[in-house]
C-alpha cells in the first residue's frame, strides 16, 4: 500500500507570510498602488490571478502576469538573501522532525501549493528538505486553486497513492476544503484563531500525537 502526505508549503511547512508581505508591497508601489498590510491579509494564500484585479480593478492579463512575474522574482530574493535561520526562512516547529520521521517510515511525501514552482524550489533549497520530496505540484500543474481539489488530486497520483491513503497538511480554509473535496484526511495547523475544520487540528505541528498519521490513515481506508 502507497501512503502519502501531501504538504501545502506556506505557512504550513515555513512562515513566509513577512517576505511576502514586503514583495508584494513593493511591487505594487512600482505599479503605482499603496498596498496596505491589511489589505495583503486578506487576499494572503490565493493564486497571483486572483489577487492583482482586487488591487487593480480592470487591469488586462499581460498586466496581471508582469506584476505577479516581478513580485515572486522580488520575493525570491528576498528570501535567498536573508537565508535559513535567525531573521529568514526557517520550517516551523515540527516541521522538519516530522518529514524527516515519515520518510524513515515509508511514507512518500509531495508539495501541493498555490505557489508558483520557482518559488517552491527556492523554498525547499533555502531549508534544505527538498531531497525528501518525491513530487511537486505548484500553480502552474493546475487550472483550478483551492477549494478546488485538482491540487492535491495531482500531486496524490505523481506518488501513485489513492486519495484514501493520502493525507494532506494545510493551513488554510479552502486547502482543508479541498482536501474534504478529495477525500482525504487533513491535518490543519493553525496558529491563531479558530481550529481548521480538519479531521486533526492542532496549533503547531510539534503538537501533533505520535501516531497522528497512521492513526488518520486507518480511519479513512476504514470508511
Amino acid at each position: 500500500m502507497t501512503k502519502s502526505v501531501l504538504w501545502d508549503l506556506d505557512g504550513t511547512l515555513v512562515d513566509s507570510e513577512q517576505f511576502h508581505w514586503l514583495a508584494w508591497r513593493d511591487s505594487m508601489a512600482a505599479a503605482g498602488v499603496s498596498l496596505s498590510h491589511e489589505q495583503f491579509l486578506k487576499t494572503f494564500g490565493l493564486r497571483n490571478d486572483a489577487i492583482v484585479p482586487q488591487w487593480i480593478p480592470g487591469a488586462t492579463p499581460e498586466r496581471i502576469d508582469e506584476i505577479a512575474a516581478g513580485k515572486e522574482r522580488l520575493y525570491r530574493r528576498l528570501i535567498r538573501e536573508a537565508g535559513s535561520g535567525a531573521g529568514g526562512l526557517a520550517p516551523l516547529p515540527g516541521a522538519r522532525e516530522w518529514i524527516e520521521r515519515l520518510a524513515l517510515d515509508g511514507w512518500r511525501q509531495a508539495i501541493a501549493s498555490s505557489a508558483p514552482r520557482e518559488n517552491v524550489a527556492a523554498v525547499l533549497a533555502v531549508i534544505g528538505l527538498a531531497s525528501f520530496f518525491q513530487a511537486l505540484v505548484a500553480a502552474e500543474d493546475v487550472t483550478a486553486g483551492k477549494p478546488d481539489p485538482q491540487v492535491f488530486l495531482t500531486a496524490a497520483a505523481r506518488l501513485g497513492s489513492p486519495p484514501a491513503h493520502s493525507i494532506v497538511v494545510e493551513d488554510a480554509p479552502a486547502g482543508i476544503e479541498a482536501a474534504r473535496r478529495a477525500g482525504m484526511a487533513s491535518i490543519g495547523v493553525r496558529l491563531a484563531g479558530p481550529p481548521l475544520a480538519a479531521n486533526l487540528a492542532v496549533s503547531s505541528l510539534a503538537d501533533l500525537p505520535p501516531d497522528a498519521f497512521s492513526s488518520l490513515l486507518r480511519s479513512n481506508t476504514a470508511l
